[in-house]
């Protein structure tokens, strides 16, 4: 299904999303981890789909702390909608028929072919042939030698999701994690990692990289430190239940530094700043 558009939207799909009987359809067998496509049925209603990553399900990585990736997802989804970046579908934490798992709402119809690649908000290209509209992230070349380069849409709500990854330290955005449903609405997903004490920002999305963040961005920034530094916040006090406290802390220092540069990050040195595969 497409996405919902409002919040009442929004509480109503996680409601279901939350307390709905789960009956697993399939295996995404394209995933690093166990990710299943489940319809969820409440009550007499019409089934939705989603997608359920059970924990018992996460390979372990050297560099996070295992069993944690389907936290770290529904704790993106809350930073996403609390600061009105929200790309990502409704997510929750609950049991399933695999144990604790997350959630999210599945975007378009899961049975239909691949969107077409010229309608995607990242896209490869012929070196040299960037289209109208798009930003230029890298060059490269294809198995066959031929020289192409990476691209992404030049559009607002685009940046909005590149400033919610410098926001969540995401180490894996993909230009596949990115489509449009069928309003030509933008969402995000695969955020399980995410929200890691070290800097790990390794993403497709480097259009703006060292451009000032736009006015709203900053407000939405200081917002965003204010809730997370009261410990009686509603979103601070969920976040603390999703994460370690170390990366709770780091989103807070996170989160005061792109305040003070004011711009959006520049890829670093010492960690890749692109994913494999980019796409």
């Amino acid at each position: 299904m497409d996405g919902p558009r409002t919040p009442a939207q929004t509480a109503q799909v996680e409601t279901v999303l939350a307390a709905g009987r789960l009956e697993i359809v399939g295996r995404i067998v394209e995933a690093s981890n166990v990710a299943l496509l489940v319809a969820v049925t409440l009550d007499d209603g019409e089934p939705i789909h989603a997608i359920y990553k059970p924990i018992r399900g996460e390979r372990p990585l050297w560099d996070f702390p295992h069993g944690t990736l389907a936290e770290r997802e529904v704790a993106s989804a809350r930073i996403a909608e609390a600061t009105g970046y929200a790309v990502v579908p409704p997510t929750v934490l609950r049991e399933g028929p695999m144990g604790t798992g997350s959630v999210q709402l599945w975007i378009g119809d899961p049975f239909a072919a691949e969107l077409p690649a010229d309608t995607a908000p990242v896209r490869v290209v012929a070196q040299g042939k960037v289209p109208a509209g798009f930003l230029e992230v890298i060059d490269g070349e294809l198995g066959d030698g031929s020289a192409v380069t990476v691209v992404h849409e030049d559009r607002s709500d685009l940046r909005d999701a590149a400033v919610l990854d410098a926001i969540l330290n995401n180490s894996d955005r993909k230009g596949s994690h990115l489509v449009r449903d069928g309003h030509g609405v933008l969402w995000g997903f695969d955020h399980g990692l995410t929200l890691h004490a070290e800097p790990k920002l390794r993403t497709v999305l480097w259009g703006w990289a060292g451009q000032p963040l736009r006015e709203f961005d900053l407000t939405r920034l200081r917002s965003l430190g204010e809730r997370l530094a009261d410990p009686t916040d509603t979103l601070a006090v969920e976040l603390g239940e999703l994460l370690p406290s170390a990366d709770l802390e780091g989103l807070r220092a996170r989160v005061a530094r792109l305040v003070a540069a004011g711009c959006h990050p520049r890829p670093g040195r010492g960690w890749p700043s692109i994913p494999w595969p980019a796409l």
